[in-house]
C-alpha cells in the first residue's frame, strides 16, 4: 500500500480539513501515538521505552485486543498514557459500507472510552467521518487525529535505521508521530524508538498524550 511519510498539504487542508494533523504551538512538545495494541510483550516494552524518558503517549488501541489483553490495556492507562478508539477489527472504511465501520467503532467504545478517533489505514470516508464528528452514534468521540509523520514501521521493506531516520528528519514541534504496537511493526519500532525518544530529548522536547 503507497504512504506518505508526511502527511500532504492537499490531505490536510483541503481533502480532510476537519480532521486533526498536528497541533500549533511554540512549545517543544511532540505527540507520539501507537496503533494497533495492546500486543503482549510489545506494548510492555513501549511503556518501558517511555518510562526511561518520562514520555507520555497515546495508543489508539484494537477493541479485540484490549478484549484478549485486558491488563495490558490497564497497565497503559496506570501509566498515566491516553487512549484513543482504532476500531473492533482495524476496518478500511474506504472498503467497508457505513452502517458496519459504525457499528465497529461503537463496540470498541464499549471497550475504549474516549474522545480520540484514529481511523486504521488513515482510511475513512466523508460520510463516516460525518457521523463520528456529529456523534450520530452518542459515544462522545469529538476529534479524529491523523498525523504529519508516519514513521512506516509497519513496511517490512524499510530498514529500522530508516524508520527512525523517518520521524528524526520530520518530526517538529506540535508533531503527530505515528508507531505500530504491533508483531508486524516490531522488528523497527524496537530500533527506532528508542533513538527516537534520545534525540528529540538531548533536543529539549518533551513528549505529551494528544489534547
Amino acid at each position: 500500500m503507497p504512504y506518505f511519510v508526511c502527511s500532504s498539504f492537499l490531505l490536510r487542508y483541503i481533502v480532510y480539513p476537519m480532521l486533526r494533523w498536528r497541533y500549533k504551538t511554540n512549545e517543544k512538545v511532540i505527540y507520539l501515538t501507537f496503533d494497533d495494541g495492546p500486543i503482549p510483550n510489545i506494548t510492555p516494552w513501549v511503556l518501558e521505552q517511555l518510562a526511561l524518558h518520562q514520555a507520555k503517549a497515546t495508543f489508539f488501541c484494537i477493541g479485540d485486543n484490549v478484549q484478549k489483553n485486558g491488563a495490558i490495556y490497564q497497565q497503559i492507562i496506570n501509566s498515566g498514557h491516553r487512549v484513543g478508539n482504532h476500531t473492533q477489527y482495524h476496518c478500511n472504511g474506504w472498503l467497508t459500507d457505513k452502517a458496519t465501520y459504525l457499528a465497529d467503532v461503537v463496540t470498541c467504545s464499549g471497550l475504549v472510552q474516549s474522545s480520540l478517533f484514529r481511523p486504521p489505514y488513515g482510511r475513512i470516508s466523508r460520510a463516516q467521518i460525518k457521523a463520528i464528528l456529529g456523534d450520530e452514534m452518542g459515544i462522545g468521540i469529538n476529534q479524529i487525529i491523523m498525523w504529519d509523520v508516519l514513521s512506516a514501521d509497519f513496511d517490512t521493506q524499510i530498514t529500522p535505521e530508516q524508520c527512525a531516520a523517518n520521524v528524526i528528519r520530520n518530526a517538529r514541534a506540535g508533531s503527530i508521530v505515528v508507531f505500530h504496537d504491533s508483531e508486524k511493526a516490531f522488528p523497527r519500532l524496537q530500533h527506532a524508538l528508542p533513538i527516537v525518544l534520545s534525540h528529540f530529548s538531548n533536543l529539549g522536547f518533551r513528549f505529551d498524550v494528544l489534547p
